[in-house]
């Protein structure tokens, strides 16, 4: 049987409840959970404080091993989509299709990657119109899902978030 693995991507003054809510609740449903950052072994400190260290760069990641690709928001997609490694991965992980979950802010990863073009979406209020020039069609919901992509807008939405996950994960494994 596959080891179910989900890759969580990482960058300073990420959203802190956005990267520990998804971390530990994908573990409850039996998911191994492995932190990527522009440099593995290395502490990045959220945005309001909490220090994560990362345990594995873009170029140690085999997307094709993980059933999906968490993207918290914060400042941290902001920093992450400079890293075209980490835009790279995103890109991949689509091309496979692969579940990929971005909260809040991080749908600019989605945005950088080209991948909202047709797409249903939703995020934090300031990256809507983004999202729409980049041809999404965006919606103001707690939870959306469109295909592969779940995007939802901000901390209050996470149980919202994280179902939605679960749920298209589960779909995906019919």
């Amino acid at each position: 049987m596959k080891l179910k693995k989900i890759l969580i991507l990482l960058e300073k003054g990420v959203e802190d409840s956005e990267f520990i809510y998804p971390y530990y609740r994908f573990q409850e449903e039996g998911y191994k959970m492995d932190i990527v950052a522009p440099q593995a072994k290395k502490e990045y400190i959220g945005k309001r404080g909490v220090h994560f260290t990362s345990e594995l760069s873009p170029g140690e990641v085999e997307v094709d091993d993980y059933d999906a690709v968490v993207i918290p928001g914060g400042q941290a997609p902001d920093r992450m989509r400079i890293h075209r490694d980490l835009v790279e991965l995103v890109i991949e992980a689509n091309r496979l299709g692969k579940v990929i979950a971005a909260i809040c802010h991080g749908p600019q990863m989605l945005i950088e990657a080209d991948i909202v073009r047709g797409k249903t979406v939703t995020s934090w209020p300031s990256v809507r119109t983004d999202l729409k020039n980049a041809g999404g069609n965006v919606v103001d919901e707690a939870s959306v899902v469109d295909g592969n992509l779940v995007t939802s807008r901000s901390p209050a939405d996470l149980p919202d978030f994280c179902q939605a996950t679960i749920k298209l994960l589960a779909l995906k494994k019919v």
